[in-house]
Formats: structure tokens, C-alpha cells, sequence
């Protein structure tokens, strides 16, 4: 991945992109941290754009595939710095509605984003969005691993975009990758997984809603992307992962 990004799905007129722009820099990170854009006939979509430190790089890439006052909508998984913390930055060079959780939306104020007429708030069901001649769908992702938490899905390309599950600890961001072997990069899922989601019960729910859609792509929000026969591999082990409160008696 050179600096404007890896293109995921591009038939022309619908294009997704990937960023892998690293909050503490390149050579010490030990969790690369991806943002990504979908772009529809001019117009685009953020999705977790990140902390502040990030901005200036995140917007002139994004720049290279729309123009920055025809970004429509920012959409924020959930309430983490690395996620949202440069919505304040955000607010100011965009005209764009943000979305995100409504158990967040008074939380950021703490990042400086004050304009709340600005926010349309996903209540715990999800929603359902028109894009151009498609739809993003909101997918609840509740305690996996924010209280308040969704993935989004474009019924375009057929990407779910799934914050923080699937997230791989790898040690380099550098280019873009996808996962080659599961067998081999499961170990790379585990610890985060077991201590950051709530319950394996919590994980079968979000892996019914997935396997209700059409996904080709599992793109996370660190680490690498599930594609093919591996976004089956990756929910039948998240299926069956036992985490967060399933470990309740060794934490306390």
C-alpha cells in the first residue's frame, strides 16, 4: 500500500478504499490501525478516521479519491481515540453528518466536536442507510468490544466493515495485506479477542447478523483483511471463541 491507500472493490462507479495510517508511528507500532473510505458516483463515506495525530495524512489520501466537501457522511464504530478522536478536525473541514452510537454521542465533547445537529445517532437495533443506488447497514456489534458498538455493511462490495472484530496485534502496518493462512493467523487474533470482547455469546450474536448478509470482505479495523474462504474461517472461530466474561472467575 503506497500512502493514497489500497483499493478493496471498484466497479467503476462504487470504489472502497483502505488506509493504514498508524497513530504512534510506523516503527514502534504493535497494532496498525486501517481507515477507510467508500466513494459512490463523487461522493464518500469515512469510516473511522482516527486520532488527531493522523489527520493531516488521512486527508490529503482521502483527497486523492473525492473531493473533501463532498464527504456526506463519518461514520465512528464506537468511542476510542483511535477511532474518533480527530472528529473535532472533522467537523471543521467537512460539511459531512456524523454517525456513530447513541450511547457515545455526549462522550465526544471530550474530543472538542460540539456540534451535535450534526450527528445522526444509531440507536441499538442499527439501521439501515440509502448510499446512492445502494444501502449501508448498520450492524449491531454490542460489548465486542465498546458497550456501544456497530459494523458497517455495503451492499455494493459486499464489505463488512467490523471495527475492532477481526483485529489482528501484527507488528508492521506497512502495506496492505490480507490474511493468507488462518491456521497461522489465528494466533495473531486470540489475545485480543479473549480479553477485549464480552462473551462468547456476545460473538455468536454478531455472527448471526453477519451470516444473514452477503459478505465477500471482513475488513477490521487493525491488522489484516479476511477475504474468500476466509471470512467463513474467521466466523465459524469467533463462533466458538470463548472470551471477556467466559473468563469471569480468572480475572477476579
Amino acid at each position: 500500500m503506497d500512502n493514497f491507500g489500497k483499493i478493496l472493490y471498484d466497479d467503476g462507479i462504487h470504489k472502497c478504499v483502505m488506509f493504514s495510517f498508524d497513530d504512534e508511528g510506523h516503527e514502534d507500532s504493535f497494532l496498525s490501525v486501517n481507515q477507510y473510505l467508500i466513494v459512490q458516483n463523487g461522493i464518500g463515506v469515512l469510516i473511522d478516521p482516527g486520532s488527531e495525530a493522523i489527520f493531516d495524512e488521512l486527508y490529503e489520501a482521502v483527497k486523492e479519491y473525492v473531493e473533501i466537501e463532498n464527504i456526506k457522511f463519518i461514520f465512528f464504530s464506537h468511542q476510542d481515540p483511535d477511532v474518533s478522536g480527530s472528529i473535532a478536525q472533522w467537523a471543521l473541514s467537512t460539511k459531512a453528518r456524523f454517525i456513530m452510537p447513541s450511547l457515545w454521542v455526549r462522550f465526544m465533547s471530550h474530543y472538542g466536536f460540539m456540534e451535535m445537529s450534526r450527528v445522526m445517532s444509531l440507536e441499538d437495533h442499527g439501521a439501515k442507510l440509502k448510499f446512492g443506488n445502494d444501502a449501508l447497514k448498520f450492524v449491531p456489534a454490542h460489548f465486542l468490544h465498546s458497550p456501544g458498538n456497530f459494523s458497517l455493511y455495503d451492499t455494493k462490495s459486499k464489505i463488512i466493515f467490523s471495527g475492532d472484530i477481526g483485529a489482528a496485534v501484527v507488528t508492521s502496518p506497512e502495506a496492505y495485506k490480507r490474511v493468507s493462512n488462518f491456521d497461522e493467523h489465528k494466533e495473531h487474533l486470540e489475545g485480543f479477542h479473549k480479553r477485549y470482547m464480552g462473551s462468547n455469546k456476545l460473538c455468536r450474536a454478531w455472527v448471526k447478523k453477519v451470516e444473514e448478509l452477503d459478505v465477500s470482505i471482513i475488513a477490521p479495523q487493525h491488522g489484516l483483511v479476511f477475504e474468500d474462504g476466509d471470512t467463513k474461517l474467521f466466523l465459524e472461530w469467533l463462533k466458538e471463541l470463548k472470551c471477556g466474561s467466559d473468563f469471569l472467575e480468572e480475572l477476579y
